[in-house]
């Protein structure tokens, strides 16, 4: 399809071909990824109980996100829509407008329930006293500190990505990164004779790339004339915009609220087992980042076609090419994931050289061909649906799945039967791959084409 004019004379960037969306969001995932593993790998030469606390709270901050984005999800599949009907630029400046209005509100009460509510919370873990400093020190820094920063920088990503301005999201995300490493490296390990911060200074550096990300962001969407994002007159906003915003965005976060509530349940099962299985998780996390990569940045770009070919009332070309975003992105997990497995022992003693830990990761990552596969299937279909305006089914579905199949399970297999770690991963992966399969039935039984916002 070839790019066409909107309304306003530009190019509607939603009609971009799938590579030239889907490329930047790969390589941005990517990036993302292996500053994470970076950080891992950093906070393991420095101690491993940083790391399980670091990890430990790692899940709170995505899930902190995951209430973001209940803004930031709505916003976006309501602009994409709203760029596929060629909707004006008053209307596409209120979406945004009335959507900072609600992730800032948001992260304030997050950061004072942050702040106020970390001590409660970890006194439910039973954990080391190093561990238990070490989550503090970081959810502090970066979760409660730096919430408003995060929700911001989610936001104005989501909007440039919807005007289809991947590739500038992705610039962004590389000076992060760049800053959050180097900040990591002199807090670490003590360069130009800095002193050495441990947890509190990877937390800082993590916090400092935010509020660039945050500046520079903002500095981009000024720039280009077809974003519409100014502040002005923000207390006019009509309440419609509001209410379609939350409409979209509750129930399509409560999907992500409920996996991630479901992954802390767990990660509480697995830290009963002590701290290798919870470093074990987390390294096989960390390592398994890599494989999906592909699958979220085609999820992502599903996500926006799908919004803007249905608000163009052209629904048949995204359900033809459905089939075939998502055989290309499974086809990537399962060789990047059997690739890893081949050369599994290498790539795990870059974490650690335990001969207990070596063993178990081995393991972990063999039965992480069956969560790859489920969660490929889930990335682009559960993104499509999204995108058409689809959110009940995904949402109602994918909650009954996370809790009477993936933490039932993982109760069942993990602690009942005595599996430990290895029952819990083989539970999320049969999680996800039923999950994948029904959402295939969904897209195919045409329900969603009757769910457009517009």
């Amino acid at each position: 399809m070839t790019e066409k004019k909107n309304i306003d004379g530009h190019k509607n960037r939603g009609a971009l071909p799938m590579r030239k969306l889907c490329l930047p969001l790969v390589l941005e995932q990517l990036l993302r990824i292996l500053v994470s593993s970076a950080d891992t790998v950093m906070l393991s030469s420095y101690s491993e109980q940083a790391v399980a606390g670091v990890g430990l709270m790692g899940q709170y901050v995505f899930f902190l996100n995951i209430l973001f984005g209940v803004i930031a999800t709505g916003a976006s599949i309501v602009l994409a829509q709203y760029i596929g009907a060629d909707k004006s630029r008053q209307d596409r400046n209120a979406v945004a407008q009335a959507s900072t209005v609600m992730i800032v509100c948001a992260a304030v009460f997050l950061t004072a329930l942050v702040l106020f509510g970390i001590s409660p919370l970890l006194s439910c873990y039973k954990l080391e006293d190093a561990v238990r400093t070490a989550a503090h020190d970081y959810f502090i820094i970066f979760g409660g500190i730096g919430a408003i920063f995060n929700a911001l920088s989610l936001l104005q990503s989501a909007i440039l990505r919807c005007y289809g301005y991947t590739k500038e999201a992705l610039y962004v995300t590389i000076v992060a990164n760049i800053i959050n490493v180097v900040g990591n490296a002199l807090s670490l390990y003590g360069f130009f004779g800095l002193p050495i911060l441990g947890v509190r200074g990877v937390a800082t550096a993590s916090l400092i790339s935010m509020v660039v990300s945050c500046i520079l962001l903002r500095v981009i969407m000024r720039k280009k004339e077809n974003v519409f994002y100014n502040m002005r007159g923000v207390s006019k906003i009509s309440s419609r915009f509001y209410q379609i915003i939350l409409s979209v965005g509750i129930p399509t976060a409560s999907e992500s609220l409920s996996y991630n509530v479901s992954q802390i349940v767990i990660m509480a099962m697995i830290s009963t087992l002590g701290t290798n299985a919870m470093s074990a998780q987390v390294y096989t996390r960390t390592i398994c980042q890599y494989v999906y990569i592909v699958a979220i940045g085609i999820g992502s770009a599903c996500q926006i076609k799908s919004g803007y070919y249905v608000g163009a009332h052209q629904a048949e070309i995204i359900y033809k090419r459905m089939s075939l975003y998502s055989l290309v992105a499974t086809a990537c997990s399962l060789s990047l994931i059997l690739l890893i497995n081949i050369f599994r022992v290498p790539i795990v003693s870059i974490f650690t050289d335990d001969l207990e830990q070596l063993s178990l990761l081995g393991t972990l990552l063999k039965v992480s061909i069956l969560v790859e596969f489920g969660r490929s299937l889930n990335l682009i279909w559960i993104g499509g649906l999204k995108g058409a305006g689809d959110i009940r089914f995904p949402v109602l579905y994918g909650m009954f799945s996370n809790w009477c199949i993936m933490v039932f399970l993982s109760w069942l297999l993990g602690l009942h039967l005595g599996l430990g770690v290895v029952g819990c991963w083989i539970a999320i992966g049969l999680d996800e791959t039923t999950r994948g399969f029904v959402m295939i039935w969904r897209w195919r039984s045409r329900r969603w084409m009757s769910k457009a916002l517009i």
